[in-house]
């Protein structure tokens, strides 16, 4: 099932201004296949991700899904948030069936179908547990678990470890690798990290940060599974940052006071600074 992003563009209006976020993305996602959509704040990736769930329109150019255009959310593309989005007053395993339980699905199937994917975030005996007895990381896995329970052959996942520890992200990270290798399913994971784009992604879009500037392509072709402190990846992060701190500069300059420059910074980059002394 391959998705098609064609000249996707997007603007809103605010205070009888309007605002460009994207303009002609075009974008091929082939099936099965992993992409990571990286860029700094404000570039448009959550918009794009968005855009493709269904949950808003572009102002131009289309998102076309297996041969049909997208026009609102459906069971092909499950979304996976950055807030966890529970039920606090249900069970675990309850959260994991909500969706097959609106869909109609019988009570065996779903409850068959909730503890394969519970067995696989390893979360089988804190099936019965609230949400309130549950770590951040945790939640997240439930949150991933109940949107592979709708069998979509489309798993969007918008920035979905941002809120976690440095800790529970890299275990996140090793089960979305898995996640991925067992499933099959075609990914788009939006993040700010470009370590976690290296590690997920089989290719790298970097977002511009305005609309005028072409977005960059970078393929990653290492062995899975990888981890985020070896010699390629830290290699191919290298690679991506010399491009991502233009983009990211571009912000700041738009933010900050008129002639100020991170390579000119009287602190970071004055060898005269004196910092570090005494370390």
């Amino acid at each position: 099932m391959s998705l098609v992003i064609e000249g996707v563009s997007k603007k809103y209006k605010k205070d009888n201004t309007e605002l460009e976020i994207l303009r002609s993305i075009d974008l091929t996602v082939k099936d099965g296949e992993f992409v990571c959509v990286l860029g700094p704040s404000g570039c448009g990736k959550s918009t794009l991700l968005n855009i493709i769930a269904g949950f808003e329109k572009p102002s131009s150019g289309r998102v076309v899904l297996d041969g049909k255009e997208v026009s609102s959310p459906g069971p092909d593309r499950a979304v996976v948030f950055q807030e966890n989005a529970l039920f606090p007053w249900l069970k675990v395993i309850d959260n994991v069936e909500f969706g097959m339980k609106v869909s109609g699905v019988p009570k065996d199937v779903r409850r068959e179908k909730a503890l394969k994917y519970l067995k696989m975030m390893n979360l089988t005996k804190f099936k019965d547990a609230f949400v309130s007895e549950l770590s951040g990381g945790m939640k997240q896995r439930v949150s991933i678990a109940r949107a592979l329970c709708l069998d979509s052959n489309i798993l969007l996942m918008d920035e979905p470890f941002s809120a976690l520890d440095s800790q529970s992200r890299d275990i996140l990270r090793t089960e979305t690798q898995k996640i991925w290798w067992n499933t099959k399913k075609t990914i788009v994971f939006i993040t700010h990290s470009i370590e976690e784009a290296v590690v997920l992604a089989d290719r790298v879009i970097l977002m511009p940060a305005s609309p005028e500037s072409e977005k960059k392509e970078f393929r990653v072709q290492l062995a899975r599974p990888r981890k985020i402190d070896s010699i390629d990846v830290t290699y191919m992060v290298s690679s991506i940052m010399k491009e991502f701190k233009k983009e990211v500069q571009k912000v700041a300059k738009a933010e900050f006071d008129e002639g100020w420059d991170l390579e000119q910074d009287s602190v970071l980059y004055d060898n005269d600074s004196n910092m570090g002394i005494g370390l």
